[in-house]
């Protein structure tokens, strides 16, 4: 074998016909550089090195014994839909192609296949398949390229956001910014502090939130030894632990009446006083305050002070919903599933066509939070290394059901991945009677993937 040869081919092609001598007209017609090829004449092995294999090209007979060509047809499309699947017969029949086409072939040819129209529909696929390869490689070298600071896009949207960043980091003492939530207000903050001049100090995170309004004071300004009930020593405040660097007050909206006069007088006099103390504390903090609320409806109904909110909001800037920058949402896939492939330790090279739909068509109340938690859901759920339909949380493929939208999809643990694998391998087999070929086809995976994965898991043939 040269060494061109023995290089990895660009494209793969399976050719299924019970007709040995089809085969080899066949493979030699088709033969071409950078193209494998490879045969089967029963449509079950067929099927298996397709699952095995995964190529992008498939061509096979219509009529076979065991399964006809529609039925390879089916289960390749399951498989995977976006594999060309091209169909021959030698009984053409116009509503057959039809049904066909409507199925999710890419062609469907009469028999005998002229050679020349072959070669050149098969030429055409292998151009597709390699665009689409280039394709993923410039995603990955996007995805390292439209990277600001942890955040991720290309969209007008998100690259205003990363101007005013820019623009504002080297100079803010406070900075508000609005959005909803699971929109990433926490990586613009933290985006703030790297770009700051107290970039080297530390970056300080409060979930106001998620603070008992009686510990309030307490948790930002600190507290001096019996100033009340628990109180057994001094306390070191939020505000005193971030001094020269960043603090960064999540939902800030959610803060009670009575801190907010006392964080407008930290704001203004850049000094704390502890809970039970009368000696003031010099502070040099930046702050961003974050917010998914209007501040200035609050403001109105008497839940937030207006000072404060002036005080604020001297630069405030607003973070996209993924709504208004679903043209990043290809970029954002590509991110995650690379994260989710380490994290789980499989290989999840994408979503199929289908998935991209919908998840195009799906309106992100959650924002990126539920894009990463779709995803990562996927992930799990996926036994091949393409995310479909199937592998997405019900709420996502089910849109008519209430709630829809509302809910995201917790993302797992590789232990929970593990016990997954194994319990839907398990299943799969009884369905099966132990038959491993049956299993596999179930499973969408290759007969020797199964092996591997039994053994992996313990399990005994």
């Amino acid at each position: 074998m040269s060494p061109a040869q023995a290089m990895q081919p660009a494209v793969s092609i399976v050719v299924i016909d019970d007709n040995c001598g089809s085969l080899e007209l066949l493979s030699t017609a088709l033969a071409r550089p950078g193209l494998l090829i490879l045969t089967a004449q029963d449509p079950e092995e067929g099927i298996e090195l397709v699952f095995r294999e995964h190529p992008q090209i498939v061509l096979t007979d219509l009529v076979m014994p065991g399964l006809t060509g529609l039925d390879v047809l089916d289960r390749i499309i399951e498989f995977d839909p976006a594999i060309d699947v091209i169909l021959m017969t030698a009984h053409y029949a116009s509503e057959t192609a039809v049904d066909a086409i409507r199925r999710g072939a890419s062609d469907y040819l009469n028999k005998p296949v002229p050679i020349a129209a072959l070669r050149e529909r098969i030429g055409k696929l292998m151009e597709e398949q390699q665009r689409r390869q280039k394709l993923m490689a410039v995603d990955q070298e996007m995805v390292e390229t439209a990277k600001f600071e942890g955040m991720i896009g290309r969209s007008p949207a998100i690259w205003e956001l990363f101007s005013r960043v820019r623009r504002i980091a080297p100079h803010f003492r406070t900075v508000l910014l609005t959005g909803q939530t699971g929109a990433g207000k926490d990586l613009a903050a933290r985006a703030l502090h790297n770009l700051s001049p107290v970039a080297s100090g530390r970056f300080v995170v409060l979930n106001c939130s998620a603070v008992v309004e009686t510990l309030f004071e307490s948790e930002l300004f600190g507290h001096v030894r019996g100033s009340f009930t628990g109180a057994n020593h001094d306390k070191m405040g939020l505000f005193e632990y971030a001094d020269r660097g960043t603090i960064f007050l999540d939902e800030i909206g959610d803060m009670p009446l009575a801190t907010q006069a006392k964080l407008l007088r930290t704001l203004q006099n850049q000094e704390v006083l502890r809970v039970g103390s009368l000696a003031p504390r010099k502070v040099d903090v930046h702050v961003v305050a974050a917010t998914n609320q209007d501040l200035r409806a609050a403001i109105a109904e008497k839940r937030f002070r207006e000072d404060l909110f002036y005080r604020l909001s001297m630069v405030e800037i607003r973070v996209p919903s993924l709504t208004e920058r679903k043209e990043d949402i290809a970029l954002l896939t590509k991110y995650f599933l690379d994260r989710f492939s380490k994290q789980f330790r499989k290989e999840i090279h994408g979503l199929t066509q289908r998935a991209h739909i919908l998840l195009a068509r799906h309106n992100w109340p959650g924002n990126i939070r539920e894009l990463e938690n779709v995803l990562g859901h996927g992930a799990m759920m996926s036994l091949s290394d393409t995310i479909d339909v199937q592998d997405l949380p019900e709420y996502l493929r089910s849109p008519q059901r209430p709630g829809d939208g509302s809910v995201s999809a917790a993302v797992p643990d590789e232990d929970t991945f593990a016990e997954h694998e194994k319990r839907l391998i398990v299943d799969a087999l009884a369905r099966a009677n132990g038959n491993q070929s049956q299993a596999a086809r179930t499973l969408r995976m290759g007969r020797d993937a199964l092996r591997y994965k039994m053994q992996k898991h313990g399990l005994r043939e």
